[in-house]
């Protein structure tokens, strides 16, 4: 059987790693409306927000040893965001390599906001995650890291005077609301839509979910920062 010559099995590669991208995507962006669902809670009180924390740890049960669901999540959405930082690393390499050489005059390409950000968004991304697991996961970087007491560790952890968390907590959430509203579009796109009519819908779309997923996080910092939630 004849071989497909190099580029096209090149561009065969890109297209899979896009469609991989557009799924793990996707994962984690349910992921994260979930997440956002259960952080709401908190404006319910303490022992609501703790009684849903302690239910986390019971998902599956008997089928299930307690906590099990808690680490096969972690392990999968893990390998999700691995997978897409490797499959986004790759393709911008490609990218960068297919471009033709730089002229000392060369007109600016013309894009969103999102996507000339992407790759320092998806940094501060990284470094949030790995902060907010040491901090309201493990409790290592906790004022309080009781984990019997989850809704004792937010507060805490949102202080007035850990105004610095607050805000970094904040810029990283803004960095995801323009990575998902890149992200939602671009794999739209992917995943085979291409009409004018259908992309202005999914801009407006993506545009929305982002402010509706920024404007649920971090509702949580700032109603611990005014004393709503205290």
């Amino acid at each position: 059987m004849r071989k497909a010559p190099a580029p096209a099995r090149k561009t065969r590669s890109s297209v899979g790693l896009k469609i991989f991208m557009a799924v793990t995507g996707i994962l984690l962006v349910l992921f994260l409306y979930l997440h956002m669902a259960g952080n709401l809670k908190i404006f319910f009180g303490g022992t609501t927000f703790d009684h849903y924390a302690a239910w986390l740890r019971t998902i599956g049960e008997p089928l299930l040893p307690k906590t099990w669901y808690l680490y096969l999540q972690r392990t999968v959405l893990t390998v999700a965001v691995l997978g897409h930082i490797v499959a986004a690393t790759i393709l911008a390499r490609r990218a960068a390599k297919a471009r033709p050489v730089k002229y000392a005059h060369r007109p600016k390409v013309q894009g969103s906001y999102a996507a000339r950000t992407m790759r320092w968004g998806g940094v501060i991304i990284l470094l949030f995650v790995i902060f907010h697991i040491l901090d309201l996961t493990t409790g290592t970087l906790n004022p309080v890291g009781d984990k019997a007491h989850p809704y004792g560790n937010v507060v805490a952890d949102f202080a007035p005077h850990r105004w610095y968390v607050t805000l970094f907590y904040a810029l990283a959430i803004i960095a995801v609301g323009f990575h998902l509203r890149h992200g939602l579009f671009s794999a739209a796109r992917t995943l085979g839509q291409q009409s004018a009519r259908g992309e202005k819908s999914i801009k407006t779309a993506a545009l929305a979910l982002s402010l509706i997923l920024v404007i649920g996080y971090l509702s949580v910092p700032f109603a611990v920062l005014t004393g709503i939630v205290k």
